[in-house]
């Protein structure tokens, strides 16, 4: 049976890709979609054959995401917490504009699940990267924190989620006006907002993540989604020697990382490689100056760039991360905030790379990168963890977890009106879309 869904995003690239991966797994099993996001990505959804809508009252742009994260409270406020009622008012109204059967959402946009919530439609949270919810026995997102071991591992790991939740509850107020303003229940804490979806999608590899001592029951891994964006340029090999390659991969989204990209193509100079560095679509080109054994891209098709290289350097964004392991290929990260340190924290864990920090000199950057080349542990270990992904990329259950939210819920609204009533109240949400 054929579903209608629609698929939400908001920001940059980073995040539109994964579900653009995600809506073509949806539509080679026959059913409908339509995504709704930032304007600026209205070519690339069209690339991908998707029908587009845009936000009406929602921010875009660096409205919606904005590049400072040095006050990730502030951050929080501005792109989720503010925002939400209009994402909700947004997804609410585009729900009554078309036939939809389920909202597959990026996470962060906690506005959106309300909104779906409100219209009466079932929603999946999609996180393209670890889990924002705590999870037992886990460091939270953002932490760049390993798995513990130690008591005090373990103390710092309890510290860090406790600092996460009350970020998260300072909001609290703020999401409960929107719950009002829409006519759903309230929340008693803002986690609630990870229990009432009824699907917490992770679109990362278990066999990536640390083992965590429970899930909770909405929660599934369903592998990376890592088609290759429409932007991507074409390839010719600009090889000129033998020599070992490296791949240098610019963030797709914007956090002033040029100073940082300058840095690694600056160490490059110390070693005997050829590298391709790919600037991204937030970063100018022209801003950048080479030595000799560096080629300068805007972009290019990085599956086929892996082929060819012998490891990896970036700021270590999710897609990028997966996309070189799945190549088998090590990796030296450079984090800059969001998850990219917590992606870096379990490359370095199970021996697929290292991790140095964004102030980390030329000196420092082409001694890892020279570890990564030349001493092939690091490169075995990528490939056995490569391995691991490649499995769960051919064995995604994103398809089928979807099509149950949509039966689950016809099957609900099929029952008599007080079981109805009785199973919504369970899930928090209300059978009849509140005005």
């Amino acid at each position: 049976m054929s579903h209608s869904f629609l698929l939400v995003s908001w920001g940059t690239s980073g995040n539109l890709n994964p579900l653009l991966t995600a809506g073509r797994q949806l539509r080679r099993r026959g059913h409908r979609v339509r995504v709704m996001a930032d304007p600026a990505m209205r070519d690339e959804v069209a690339a991908a054959r998707f029908d587009f809508v845009t936000w009406r009252r929602a921010p875009t742009g660096q409205a919606a995401d904005p590049t400072d994260f040095h006050d990730i409270g502030d951050w929080f406020r501005r792109a989720v917490s503010d925002p939400a009622f209009d994402y909700a008012a947004d997804i609410r109204d585009e729900i009554g504009n078309a036939a939809t059967d389920a909202v597959l959402s990026i996470d962060l946009l906690f506005g959106a699940a309300l909104g779906a919530e409100a219209a009466g439609v079932p929603v999946a949270m999609l996180s393209p990267h670890v889990s924002v919810r705590p999870l037992a026995g886990l460091p939270p997102a953002s932490s760049g924190l390993a798995a513990p071991k130690t008591p005090q591992e373990w103390a710092e790991a309890a510290v860090a989620s406790e600092q996460m939740i009350e970020l998260f509850n300072h909001f609290l107020p703020s999401f409960n006006d929107t719950c009002a303003r829409l006519g759903v229940p309230a929340l008693s804490h803002t986690m609630d907002l990870f229990d009432r979806p009824a699907r917490v999608l992770l679109a990362i590899s278990r066999a990536f993540d640390f083992h965590a001592d429970a899930l909770p029951p909405n929660l599934r891994y369903v592998g990376p989604l890592l088609d290759q964006p429409s932007w991507s340029g074409p390839w010719h090999a600009p090889w000129r020697t033998q020599r070992p390659r490296v791949l240098i991969a610019g963030s797709t989204g914007a956090q002033g990382q040029g100073e940082l990209i300058q840095k690694i193509i600056g160490a490059m100079r110390r070693l005997e490689v050829e590298a391709v560095a790919t600037a991204g679509p937030n970063l100018d080109i022209s801003t950048l100056q080479a030595p000799g054994n560096v080629h300068l891209l805007r972009s290019a098709p990085h599956d086929t760039v892996m082929q060819e290289v012998s490891m990896v350097i970036s700021q270590g964004g999710h897609g990028t991360v997966s996309r070189a392991l799945v190549n088998g290929l090590p990796l030296l990260i450079l984090p800059m905030g969001r998850d990219q340190g917590d992606n870096a924290a379990r490359v370095e864990a199970k021996g697929a790379g290292l991790r140095l920090p964004s102030t980390a000199s030329e000196v420092e950057i082409a001694s890892a990168a020279a570890r990564l080349i030349f001493e092939p542990d690091f490169r075995l270990a990528a490939q056995r963890l490569g391995a691991a992904i490649r499995s769960d990329l051919d064995g995604s259950g994103l398809v089928r977890e979807m099509e149950e939210i949509v039966a689950a819920h016809r099957q609900d609204r099929a029952r008599p009106e007080p079981v109805l009533r009785a199973n919504s109240a369970r899930r928090g949400i209300r059978p009849q879309l509140a005005v």
